[in-house]
This record gives C-alpha cells, structure tokens and sequence, in this order.
C-alpha cells in the first residue's frame, strides 16, 4: 500500500487526506497544489513490483506493500523534480524518439525515459534520466582526489621540513554506477523482448546541488553529465530479477517478513538510519538506531 501519512514539521503524523483538506496549523508547510503533487507521486497504481521497487531490499519493497507509513513531503520532493524533467522532455520528442512507454514480462515491469536517436545520429540508443546528487554523480564518473607534491616545504610549525602537498582530481576511479546499471539493463532486456534493438545506453544525470561548493570540491563542475552504461548479461538479469520476486511474492503469500536488507541495499545500514521510510517497521533497522544511540552513550 502506499504511504498513508505525512509527517508534519513538529512531528506529528497526520492522515494524507486530512493534510490535503484542511491543514492542522495556521499556515501550510508547502503550496496545496505541492502536496498534492506530493500525494499523488505516493502512489501510481502499480500492484506488481515494478523493476526500481525489486532492485531495492525485498523486505522495504515487502513493508511498503504491506504496511501503513507516514513520509515527510520535505524527503520526497526531489522525486517530483524528477518527474518534472521528464514531463519537460516529452514535449520535445516530436513522435520520433520513444519515451515514458512501460513494458512488462512475466517478472516485472518497468518504464523506460527515452529510445530513439537521442544523443547522436544512431538509431536504438536507450537513455534515462537522473536528477541527483553530486556526491553520487562523482561515484559515478569515478571522480577522486590525490595527494600531489608541490615541490616545497614546511618553513614553520610542527610540519617544519615535511613537503608540502596539494590536492588533485583524477578521472579514472571505480565507476560506481551498479543500480542504474541494472535499472537501464533491464528496460533494455525489455525493449529487446518487444521487438527493439537496443545499440547503446546512456544516463543523463542533472546535478540538484551544482551550484554549491560541495559539488566543486568533489569535482563535479557542470550541470549535466552523460553517463555509459555497459550491458550486463542478459542470464544474470533474469537470474537476478526472478529471484527477488519469487522471493517478494513468497513473503506476501505467506504474509510473513522475508530477509533483512543486504548490506549493498541498506548502503552499509545508512539507509535504515536516515534514508528508509518504512525503517520503523524493521526490527533490522531498529536494531541498527539502538545500536547507535548506545554507542553514543
């Protein structure tokens, strides 16, 4: 099911459709017509897992189709940023690109942003597009920083002597970019099995905080990045995908919690502790906060 609640900015929980008739304070939190945006970005109808929903845990997809929970609009709204790029971009395809079309097979579905000649003269290239942080776009191009010496040294001070250093960015990283790897592979694998030939995969990825110094400091200086993708085969796709369904559809037959998270899907327990909205109905992430707040003490 989804999101039953939104969580107010003093904390209290209120019924979505109280929110959205009359609000409990003097004053909104946001526009009316932005919460209901909001609301309606909750929930689009989909009973079956969709291929985004199967690539996160297979418990936080089971607790979000099977319990009530409350969001904050505040944590959601980049997700409506994203929807409205691709709302700009559908009025540009002219009838020669293919775009937010979903395809489906036995296992799942999915809807992919653009098929077409999108980025150069050829045909069959499959692009997605990604509103995101800076900080994951330079684990994507492989971004980081090294200690270069300058040539000098330390006149004064405790490191009186020692040689100085300064930082430089290199290019050629680890490309950490396995979940829209999978994601697009996927669509890819889907459009093929429609009767499309698929060349080449693209992520445009648009940077929410470039204009800040964070994203400066971590390398990424523009906008928009382009982003390949290569493929994954296509066993591995089908091995993956039909696992965690049988195993998602297993735990609702049986009405019973499946596995905790794995560690890639909980990004090492971060997820549980800020990130998940459904982290309270899991005894894994709260074994994670107690665990926290006791090393605090």
């Amino acid at each position: 099911m989804p999101a039953t609640m939104f969580v107010c900015p003093d904390g209290v929980r209120v019924p979505i459709r109280e929110c959205l008739d009359s609000c409990r304070k003097k004053e909104r939190c946001m526009f009316l017509p932005t919460l209901r945006a909001v609301a309606e970005s909750l929930d689009r109808g989909i009973e079956e897992a969709t291929v985004t929903e199967l690539i996160a845990g297979v418990r936080e997809t089971y607790l979000k189709k099977t319990t009530s929970y409350a969001v904050d609009p505040q944590s959601v709204l980049y997700s409506l940023h994203g929807q409205a790029v691709h709302a700009i971009h559908e009025g540009h395809t002219f009838g020669e690109i293919l775009g937010e079309v979903r395809l489906s097979d036995k296992v799942t579905s999915g809807k992919f942003d653009l098929y077409g000649k999108i980025i150069d003269e050829e045909e069959g290239v499959l692009g997605d597009m990604k509103v995101t942080s800076s900080y994951k776009i330079a684990k994507a191009l492989g971004i980081y920083k090294v200690d270069v010496l300058t040539g000098e040294v330390y006149k004064t001070g405790v490191k009186k002597g020692q040689p100085k250093t300064r930082k430089e960015f290199r290019y050629d990283g680890v490309r950490h970019v396995w979940d829209w790897a999978v994601q697009l592979n996927y669509y890819r694998l889907l459009l093929e099995e429609a009767g499309f030939q698929v060349n080449r995969m693209f992520i445009q990825a648009m940077c929410r905080d470039n204009s800040l110094r964070t994203a400066a400091e971590r390398g990424v200086m523009k906008s928009v990045y382009i982003i390949p993708i290569n493929r994954i085969s296509n066993r591995w796709l089908e091995r993956y995908f039909g696992k965690k369904s049988e195993l998602l559809h297993k735990a609702l037959e049986e009405k019973r919690m499946p596995v905790p998270c794995t560690m890639k899907e909980s990004w090492g327990g971060r997820k549980c502790l800020e990130y998940c909205e459904v982290g309270e109905k899991c005894p894994q992430a709260q074994e994670i906060a107690l665990l926290k707040e006791q090393k605090a003490i």
